[in-house]
């Protein structure tokens, strides 16, 4: 059974539709009193929303949502885009045949990160996973009350399997988590925030496939952000991960075998 988990809760603000950056004589800025710029998806003019309750931003004027992938933005996104550097907030990325969508982060490397407060369905995930292709998720796990106390009973309930100098929690009932319900077999890495606190984990829910299983890993906000920083995601997801897959794998068929040995009955010898 998994012990000494922990995770902690903070308090969310209302989310808001906003745009952090507008396009001002060729480069990004953010909002300021009075400003005016344009978007850097359609090029329509955005005007600077500034005051004591909400966040600075940037908006279109009237009702209009140019890239129907783009959420309405938390303070929590806003908090997570600034651990990043500025060049690579708010990119818009094109596919082969001209198709665009605004990435909330894209690295050097062209690692997409979206950060993922409401509900998103399963179309337009598999959707995005396809169009970026190298897309890392970070998810805000607090959205709904239930998700942080079925996450941590599926924890508690799972096994651990010491890997390195790390423990990977194989969990059996995925199913039982709605969050994980909704992510697992996702296809391509995804993390649980539970917390703004620096000192609570992020939960890796590994991109590996295995039939009922969903496997997690405790993984600093620190080293996250190290990571991607540092160009570090193509070996974790190209080379580390198979080999921990390759080890998962072996390690049930293993487990498998063993649980489907009987050993033969021992039959007395008659006596001459």
């Amino acid at each position: 059974m998994a012990s000494d988990i922990t995770i902690y809760s903070y308090k969310i603000t209302g989310g808001i539709e906003i745009m952090k950056y507008a396009i001002i004589n060729g480069e990004k800025e953010e909002a300021f009193k009075g400003g005016t710029g344009y978007c850097p998806y359609c090029n329509s003019e955005l005007i600077a929303r500034c005051g004591d309750v909400k966040i600075n931003h940037w908006a279109h004027k009237g009702a209009r949502n140019c890239d129907k992938w783009w959420e309405n933005e938390t303070e929590w996104h806003r908090q997570w885009k600034n651990k990043f550097p500025r060049e690579w907030q708010e990119i818009v990325h094109f596919d082969e045949t001209g198709e665009k969508h605004i990435a909330d982060v894209k690295t050097t490397k062209n690692w997409i990160i979206e950060f993922q407060h409401s509900f998103i369905k399963n179309e337009e995930r598999k959707a995005r996973n396809n169009f970026y292709s190298k897309i890392v998720w970070v998810i805000d796990g607090l959205r709904r009350k239930t998700d942080r106390t079925q996450f941590i009973k599926s924890l508690q309930q799972g096994k651990s399997i010491p890997f390195g100098n790390k423990n990977i929690f194989m969990l059996n009932f995925p199913e039982e988590s709605r969050l994980l319900k909704e992510w697992h077999n996702c296809g391509t890495p995804v993390f649980f925030d539970f917390s703004e606190i620096n000192e609570s984990p992020l939960w890796f829910l590994l991109p590996i496939n295995i039939k009922d299983k969903a496997y997690i890993v405790p993984f600093s906000r620190e080293e996250f952000i190290k990571t991607l920083n540092n160009d570090g995601f193509d070996e974790l997801c190209y080379k580390i991960i198979p080999e921990i897959e390759q080890i998962l794998v072996k390690n049930r068929k293993i487990i498998s075998r063993n649980n489907s040995y009987r050993p033969r009955p021992i039959r007395s010898r008659k006596r001459l």
